[in-house]
Parts: C-alpha cells; sequence; structure tokens
C-alpha cells in the first residue's frame, strides 16, 4: 500500500513538472507524419492480465506491423526524433501515465508482450508476482539493448538468446529482493544511467553484491565481458 501511494503520487508530481517537456516531443513526434504521438500496446499486467501501456511514439506508425518486436539500433522504422528520444529514454516518461493510474509501478521487472509471456518458463512466470516497473536492474543493465541488437538479422532471436535469460534472472533477482530502499537505489541509478553509464553499472554491480546475489551475476553486471549465448554456467 505505502508503494502504491508513493508510486502514484510521484508519479503525479513528474507528469505534471514534465508537461512541457512532453508537450513539445508530442509536437515534435506528430509534425513527422500527423500521425499520434502515443504508441499504445497491450502489456502483461501483474498476475497475468494485460493492460495499455502508452509511449512516446519513437518509429513509424504501425512499426509493430511491419518488422519484429526487438528494436536495434539501427532498425530502419526509428524517425529521426524517435532516435533522439530513445537515447533520452523520453519515450519511456509517458508510462508515468500508467503508474498513475495504477497499472505500472516505478521499479519493477519491464512490462512484456502477451507473446512474449506466452514463452516463459516456470521460473521466469514468477516475474509476474510484482507489478511491471518502469525501471528495474535490467533496464539499467541492458540500457543500451539497441547497440547489443544493432546489425542483428533476426534481432527477436539475437533478444531470445543475448539478453533475455540474463534479463530474466535480474527481473527475479529484484522479485525476491525488492524494498522501498531497493526501488529507491534504482531509481538514483536509473538516472545516473543516462549521464554517467560505467559508474551507474558499477553501482548495480555493487548494490547486487550487497543483497547477496551471485558472483556471476554480479559480475555481469558490470557488462566489462562480451555476452555470451545462452544462460550463465
Amino acid at each position: 500500500m505505502v508503494k502504491e501511494i508513493v508510486d502514484r503520487s510521484a508519479a503525479f508530481v513528474a507528469l505534471v513538472l514534465l508537461a512541457p517537456l512532453f508537450l513539445v516531443f508530442c509536437i515534435l513526434v506528430w509534425r513527422q507524419d500527423g500521425r499520434s504521438s502515443f504508441y499504445v500496446a497491450d502489456r502483461v499486467a501483474r498476475g497475468g492480465g494485460t493492460f495499455r501501456m502508452v509511449k512516446i511514439r519513437s518509429m513509424i506508425a504501425n512499426a509493430d506491423r511491419l518488422g519484429a518486436s526487438s528494436t536495434a539500433g539501427d532498425d530502419a522504422r526509428v524517425t529521426a526524433v524517435g532516435r533522439f528520444i530513445r537515447r533520452w529514454k523520453i519515450d519511456e516518461l509517458s508510462q508515468l501515465w500508467n503508474v498513475l493510474k495504477g497499472d505500472m509501478s516505478l521499479v519493477g521487472p519491464r512490462p512484456q508482450l502477451p507473446s512474449e509471456v506466452a514463452t516463459y518458463t516456470n521460473e521466469e512466470r514468477r516475474l509476474l508476482a510484482a507489478k511491471p516497473g518502469i525501471t528495474d536492474f535490467s533496464s539499467i543493465v541492458f540500457a543500451d539493448e539497441g547497440e547489443i541488437l544493432r546489425g542483428s538479422a533476426d534481432p527477436d532471436l539475437a533478444y531470445a538468446r543475448l539478453i533475455r535469460p540474463w534479463k530474466s534472472r535480474l527481473g527475479l533477482f529484484y522479485v525476491a529482493h525488492r524494498s522501498f530502499r531497493v526501488d529507491i537505489a534504482l531509481i538514483l541509478l536509473t538516472l545516473l544511467r543516462i549521464v554517467a553509464s560505467e559508474r551507474a553499472l558499477q553501482g548495480v554491480s555493487r548494490l547486487l553484491e550487497n543483497l547477496g546475489a551471485s558472483a556471476d551475476l554480479v559480475q555481469f553486471a558490470r557488462r566489462t565481458s562480451p555476452l555470451e549465448e545462452g544462460w550463465p554456467r
């Protein structure tokens, strides 16, 4: 209950303060093609239901029907304005509306497509025990997801092999260790990741270590080694 009150109160204040920024980018997105400035799509909620997630549109209209679900850094569907929006994570800020409505939390496992959740293992289904969030461990560790997928002939396959195993592990660790203190730390590290990525990754690694994460997960969070296919051995 306390988390929900904090989430909604913070989302309301942030939406009010960021309203001018939203307006500017909504106008820029709309001027590109005269289409809606927002991308609205189904995502899986806590417990397995669905909700309509809102993002400022960074891709061409109907992009989800024209290519992969995962977005590489060189994806031609991303617009000129969209590249700037994605670089600074401005498209994610509109999800504050979902937080205000109660669909999402500020911190929690990232919301996934129903088609993605349908392929979850029994262990991964534990991710649905927490309300999905705007940020979490994996949002910081994989803030460069588009660059990881850049040049891939099949971004969805590359995501499944390189990112999903670690992303799931980080999400499951959050679900098992979530607390108000952890949420505050992750929000601060998310902001730091935008301006000082290496320091943010070091911070995530220390936080994981302090919470008792396995050595390989702590080491991986530093992102100093190339990604390897499959679950870590």
